[in-house]
């Protein structure tokens, strides 16, 4: 008898213990959310030291999105080249615009600042007017070439302009609540990202406006492992206010490339064959 409640007080004492070492394991696995937010953004930007792909965008316009009533379709085709200037931080990238006629030649070209007190630089080259226009800070949340993504979405956006709040965990996701420290210079209430929780890999935008109603989306649809790197392959935006999506497809993506130094102004007139082939 003796024994038998010994060992019952045995597995009762391990079963507490479990419990307790469980409940302290399921804290601990819940990151902190800036090192959240950290990491899906490394995951979505900086992957590799640099990166070149081919992407074509469909942009659809729709007389009824419910119905799937198409009004009108758009195709571009163009190269994007990216390179690292700190893990994390500065970047550079090289856009250079392959079809359709109207838009071939065409280079979009930024610089992208980790610190918030000073602006990216971006810059356009018009080869029908010869023209190379500098954009503006404030134009950065404008449309991409007509399409659904914004200049800012090209880049991505600085961590620091956002206050950061992790508002629900799931086996799958970790959804961060992000709303502007500066409200007036965007358009936008605030925006939640669904991160996967094992890749971190942002696979869902969804912005709100003023009135809190959803109005624009960004999914990933299909993502790959490419050079050891999860690769977002296939996205999708939506802006529910102008009836229109726009399709990203991403191909020929490589990491880690020799890339000289091509992001200067004297390349916008004369692109390099990297950025042409």
């Amino acid at each position: 008898m003796y024994k038998t409640n010994i060992s019952i007080l045995l597995v009762f004492l391990l079963r507490i213990a479990a419990t307790e070492t469980f409940g302290q394991a399921a804290t601990q696995a819940v990151p902190d959310v800036g090192t959240i937010v950290n990491k899906a953004n490394l995951m979505a930007y900086y992957q590799g030291d640099n990166g070149k792909s081919h992407v074509r965008m469909t942009i659809t316009a729709y007389s009824n999105m419910e119905e799937k009533k198409v009004r009108s379709t758009r195709l571009r085709e163009f190269n994007i080249l990216r390179s690292d200037v700190a893990d994390g931080g500065d970047q550079k990238y090289y856009v250079y615009f392959r079809k359709p006629a109207d838009v071939r030649k065409m280079v979009f070209m930024v610089h992208k600042h980790a610190d918030i007190k000073k602006d990216d630089d971006r810059w356009l080259y018009l080869p029908s007017l010869d023209l190379v226009k500098r954009i503006a800070a404030g134009d950065k949340r404008t449309s991409f070439v007509g399409s659904d993504f914004l200049y800012e979405d090209v880049s991505g956006r600085s961590l620091a302009e956002d206050n950061h709040e992790l508002i629900q965990t799931n086996d799958k996701h970790f959804i961060v609540k992000n709303v502007p420290k500066a409200p007036k210079t965007v358009e936008f209430n605030y925006y939640n990202v669904w991160i996967d929780r094992k890749s971190y890999m942002p696979i869902k935008m969804e912005f709100f406006d003023r009135k809190d109603r959803l109005y624009r989306r960004i999914e990933a649809l299909e993502i790959k492992t490419i050079q050891k790197f999860t690769t977002v392959v296939k996205s999708l935006v939506t802006d529910f206010d102008k009836n229109s999506t726009t399709l990203m497809e991403f191909s020929k993506i490589k990491y880690d490339i020799k890339l000289k130094n091509i992001f200067t102004e004297r390349y916008l007139r004369r692109p390099p064959r990297e950025a042409i082939r």
